[in-house]
């Protein structure tokens, strides 16, 4: 078997959901293990770094004999959960596909950069500059194994190998959490002149939320990545059938697009607050960013993404520039300085019951991979 392919297995076969997500999973500790005895095995200097408490990044750097550029090749090792699955962890390969979670989102992508660099190891090594294959945590909730990555490891370009189709992607959307609180007031059900419904006055919030939505879609595109977008995540209020709720609590989520600029959302929400507001003075409602991430694009001028794509081609494959909808690690890589592309093999079941990555996929990002460092590097 390839040993691209047997590390594949053997990481999706190891337990890594991420326990920001499901509380008590198991994190990335086994898994960091596992990768920071391969470098080791491979002779590369090894750095396990802590990002949170039992929460490591593992980094392997591969010199190369003489000065020259660097290469950051960057995955995420946890998973969302697993609920509903039958044998997320039982690595099965078949039809050219090998399933089981993080088989696609991104242990194909790991296993290939990491290939990648034991190639250039077994081949002689490289004739200049450095590659860092940085192994992080928690890309499925807030990335703090990306920001901590970046204190202290630094490249002259970037390759985050989440999976792309093996296209290139050189841009994708952010995202802003923002709470939004309507006040009512608590009364027995039978008294409606005593009591304020806060989750009925909601309604009036996620009406203006919707046309907001529809302004969005309609509007503003970027070529790559599209439209903005919203939508209503979470919601809860009311204490119980017999009395009129006083509080009701909304979380939206907002796809943001390179060009706008950070907190869109938030001023959003609060212009739609102010004009209910002046509609109905007894209207009353608070709102509040949670968490954001911002959108990237790589300079449209930078010669990384070209590079790659002549890699890929000399691989064997046809990657067009793309963008991508979701949000990722290449954004904190873009944002301390290490110009980043998005490259990595081709699956599904994206966060799903069934997921898989394409076999072929996951040895041809590999050996795009290894040119591109050959020709990077120097």
């Amino acid at each position: 078997m390839d040993p691209t392919i047997r590390l594949l297995k053997h990481l999706i076969a190891i337990d890594s959901v991420n326990p920001a997500l499901v509380p008590g999973a198991a994190g990335e500790s086994a898994i960091a293990r596992s990768i920071a005895e391969e470098f080791r095995s491979l002779g590369f200097a090894t750095h396990v770094q802590d990002a949170g408490a039992g929460r490591p990044n593992v980094i392997g750097i591969l010199e190369g004999r003489t000065q020259g550029r660097s290469l950051m090749l960057c995955g995420h090792t946890d998973t969302v959960g697993v609920a509903g699955m039958t044998r997320p962890f039982d690595p099965i390969e078949r039809d050219g596909r090998i399933y089981g979670r993080g088989s696609q989102d991104m242990k194909g992508g790991v296993a290939a950069m990491i290939g990648a660099a034991r190639v250039l190891a077994e081949s002689g090594g490289l004739a200049a500059g450095r590659i860092v294959i940085a192994c992080v945590a928690d890309e499925e909730h807030e990335s703090i194994g990306a920001e901590a990555l970046v204190t202290q490891f630094r490249a002259d370009g970037g390759v985050v190998t989440e999976p792309t189709e093996l296209a290139v992607a050189v841009a994708h959307k952010g995202f802003e959490w923002v709470e939004i609180e309507v006040e009512g007031r608590a009364a027995h059900g039978s008294r409606p002149r005593d009591g304020r419904d806060a989750i009925l006055r909601m309604g009036r919030v996620l009406g203006a939320l919707e046309a907001l939505d529809g302004e969005l879609q309609a509007g503003r595109a970027h070529a790559l990545v599209g439209t903005g977008s919203l939508h209503a995540s979470l919601i809860e209020g009311g204490r119980e059938l017999s009395s009129y709720p006083d509080r009701c609590a909304l979380q939206i989520e907002r796809r943001t697009i390179p060009g706008e600029t950070e907190g869109s959302s938030l001023r959003e929400v609060e212009r739609i607050l102010t004009r209910l507001r002046g509609e109905d003075p007894d209207f009353k409602a608070a709102s509040r960013a949670m968490f954001s991430r911002a959108p990237y694009q790589i300079a449209p001028n930078h010669e990384l993404p070209e590079a790659l794509v002549k890699a890929a081609g000399q691989a064997g494959a046809t990657s067009p520039t793309i963008g991508m909808s979701f949000w990722t690690d290449a954004a904190v890589l873009g944002g301390a300085g290490i110009p980043s592309v998005l490259f990595g093999p081709t699956g599904a079941g994206l966060h799903g019951l069934e997921e898989w990555v394409e076999v072929q996929s996951v040895l041809t990002c590999r050996d795009a991979l290894v040119n591109l460092a050959r020709a990077w590097c120097k």
